[in-house]
């Protein structure tokens, strides 16, 4: 396991990605009892069979831990390789969710700064938790009309934000450094900016919502062009950015005011 995260690591992969993929082999190791080697085809169909009652976002997550783990050992340790034909999961095409205009009013009027800050680089710039997290003051840099944020994304990605004078006369004025200070790599996880500001908002509004707002409105308020949002999100794929993109709630209900008459 460690050779393999090490290998991981040695190609870049996020933290959250080497995580994701150490928990979900350990996790196939506890309740098969298996050994890495060797291993059947039929185990490891088996073993996501199993994970019938979790949702496909999940299930497609441990499928991939145990393909590159496998693909790993084939590579660099000589093993048979059975995850090679693990049939694929499907997972149900999603929908936007953007968080509703009250709630974004709610959670910027939280009396804590910090908090307020990190609603803000949100609603304004669109970062998800684990780049709000890694916001330091020398990522606010000049362009050539105005402001942009240096947003550190998935795989060392970087991307270049717009940002509003406002926001970056803030930015730029707060104490050098991280933004948000903490004890893991010198900031906040993001598992705690995502704790935080889903505490600001109303229940059942998530800090993700904001993310898919911002998309959202990138869209229907910035020309509908795919691309832009899809650079301004940081995806990989557009199929990505139009589960984003929704269409906002008064022109569903202007269309359904004409269609049905009322």
């Amino acid at each position: 396991m460690s050779a393999y995260l090490d290998w991981m690591r040695a190609a870049r992969k996020s933290e959250g990605t080497i995580y994701q993929h150490s928990y979900q082999l350990r996790r196939f190791a506890h309740t098969t009892g298996a050994s890495p080697t060797p291993a059947s085809l039929e185990q490891l169909a088996g073993y996501l069979a199993s994970l019938d009652h979790l949702g496909a976002s999940a299930r497609r997550t441990a499928r991939q831990a145990l393909r590159g783990f496998y693909a790993w050992g084939e590579l660099v340790r000589g093993w048979d390789n059975p995850a090679r034909h693990l049939p694929p999961i499907k997972a149900p095409r999603g929908v936007a969710r953007p968080a509703p205009e009250h709630s974004v009013r709610v959670g910027l009027s939280t009396s804590d700064e910090r908090v307020r800050l990190m609603i803000r680089l949100a609603v304004s710039a669109g970062l998800r938790c684990r780049e709000i997290c890694q916001v330091r003051t020398s990522d606010v840099v000049r362009d050539l009309v105005g402001w942009s944020l240096i947003v550190h994304g998935k795989g060392d990605k970087q991307r270049l934000v717009p940002l509003s004078d406002a926001l970056a006369h803030e930015l730029t004025a707060l104490p050098a450094g991280y933004l948000f200070p903490g004890r893991i790599s010198g900031h906040l996880s993001p598992s705690r900016v995502s704790e935080l500001i889903s505490d600001a908002l109303p229940p059942g509004v998530t800090a993700h919502q904001l993310r898919h707002r911002y998309g959202t409105r990138a869209y229907n308020l910035g020309g509908k062009d795919l691309r832009a949002v899809q650079t301004l999100l940081g995806h990989a794929y557009s199929t990505t950015t139009e589960i984003y993109v929704g269409v906002e709630d008064d022109a569903i209900r202007r269309a359904a005011t004409a269609a049905a008459g009322f």
